[in-house]
């Protein structure tokens, strides 16, 4: 918000100093000057109210709601960009722009424009200078996502799908249903085109085209760029204005689809097309025939889904990495975060309560997939390997994580996480004391 950000960064000619890029000026051709701002828009994405955060205390010394918290300290730090005390401007429309994740139902949207409303009073700010970005990532936001957008009508600027976490609630709220479909199938599923095809739809119905962004989710392989611009453009032809991409590499090859597809024009006529059924948004997606499945493919399921689990909770516990690039079985690196943590252990999770794998074959999968993630970590500084430390918080976390899945609230990962990584900072500490004791 400063402008005055600088980080040093190895290249292969040495060391470079990065920072926030200049504004640019160009001569238009009648010779007007046209400025063009060197800095993407910048948004800050809070939490889901389902956190919280002992940094502060209520009157009763309870932890408070952490969304309370990330919205009035995100926002008095902005107030540096709001009144132009900065290097650059941010927002040319004097705005505050938060994503807010993990709502379900507007009910839960009218509660966050109610704590907008309040820290915009405690900052003295103009009514509306806090805009919302909505995400469409809970089916009861999926279902009721009009009745979301008019509890938030004063500040919507964006909203958004998130294929992993909606997956993740989908086959929570499906627990007791029936087994889901292989993971891979889950994009081919019913429910999954209409819940795409219904965003854009009804944000479209609801007055977005030309005042608001309508996304679509993360390309999760941020070294399989050409895949990436040959595929992603196919987000725009369905309507997206905006979408996730992993890094300032696949932002750039990313924005070259919107010089190859007029969104505009497209959203245009996509706003003639009527929102699928909310019927098919309720198909739930249980494989009609479990029998089909052989034992070399569950066992590969669970090697996927475990291997993936392992190498993201290793280093959320152990390192306190929150998203990064994880090798997955054959090697390609993935964006992991705790949406791709919640899917995968609600897979096994629901796996495990319609009887297609056992906890033995599990615990023996988890076993053999805590080598490959020890091979794969190798060389990573202070990574201390899963098997020689099985009793250890990280492998322990990932345990729960698998066989409390299905009692978990919403499929979240959240409070597994965060008590594993207190127990893990505890025993560093505790480690280092004694060194410095000895």
């Amino acid at each position: 918000m400063q402008g005055d950000l600088t980080a040093d960064v190895p290249g292969p000619s040495g060391v470079y100093t990065r920072r926030l890029a200049q504004d640019r000026h160009y001569c238009t051709p009648d010779g007007s000057p046209l400025v063009l701002s060197g800095r993407s828009l910048m948004l800050f994405r809070s939490v889901g109210w389902h956190m919280s955060s002992d940094a502060v205390l209520d009157d009763e010394s309870k932890p408070i709601a952490e969304s309370i918290l990330d919205v009035a300290v995100a926002s008095a730090i902005a107030l540096h960009d709001i009144k132009g005390l900065g290097r650059f401007r941010n927002s040319k429309a004097g705005s505050i722009y938060i994503v807010r994740p993990k709502m379900h139902g507007p009910e839960e949207v009218a509660l966050s424009a109610d704590l907008f409303s309040e820290v915009e009073n405690m900052l003295d700010l103009a009514s509306g200078t806090l805009k919302m970005g909505l995400m469409d990532e809970e089916r009861r936001t999926s279902v009721n996502l009009a009745a979301c957008l008019y509890a938030a009508r004063e500040r919507v600027f964006f909203i958004n799908t998130g294929f992993l976490d909606r997956t993740g609630d989908e086959i929570h709220t499906d627990m007791k249903a029936g087994a889901v479909v292989r993971k891979g199938d889950m994009k081919q599923a019913r429910w999954m085109a209409a819940y795409e095809q219904r965003n854009v739809a009804i944000g479209l119905a609801c007055g977005l085209r030309d005042r608001a962004q309508i996304g679509k989710g993360m390309w999760a392989m941020p070294d399989r760029m050409a895949d990436m611009l040959a595929t992603k453009g196919a987000q725009l032809d369905a309507g997206a204005s905006t979408a996730w991409v992993p890094s300032p590499t696949a932002a750039t090859l990313h924005a070259l689809h919107y010089h190859m597809t007029d969104v505009r024009h497209m959203q245009v006529l996509l706003s003639r097309v009527q929102p699928l059924p909310v019927a098919e948004l309720l198909a739930l997606p249980l494989e009609e025939d479990v029998t089909r499945w052989s034992e070399a493919e569950i066992a590969a399921e669970l090697d996927t889904n475990l291997q993936g689990i392992l190498g993201y909770v290793v280093r959320w516990v152990d390192m306190g990495i929150g998203c990064s690039k994880v090798p997955d079985l054959n090697g390609v690196g993935l964006m992991e975060d705790r949406a791709t943590l919640r899917i995968a252990s609600q897979h096994i999770g629901n796996w495990l309560v319609h009887g297609i794998v056992t906890s033995g074959q599990v615990e023996k999968a988890m076993h053999r997939m805590a080598a490959i993630v020890d091979a794969q970590n190798a060389d990573v500084p202070g990574y201390r390997p899963l098997l020689d430390d099985m009793d250890g918080p990280a492998y322990r976390a990932a345990q729960e994580l698998v066989f409390e899945g299905a009692s978990q609230p919403c499929g979240y990962t959240e409070e597994i996480l965060h008590r594993y990584r207190r127990i893990a900072k505890t025993r560093d500490c505790g480690s280092r004391a004694g060194v410095l004791a000895a």
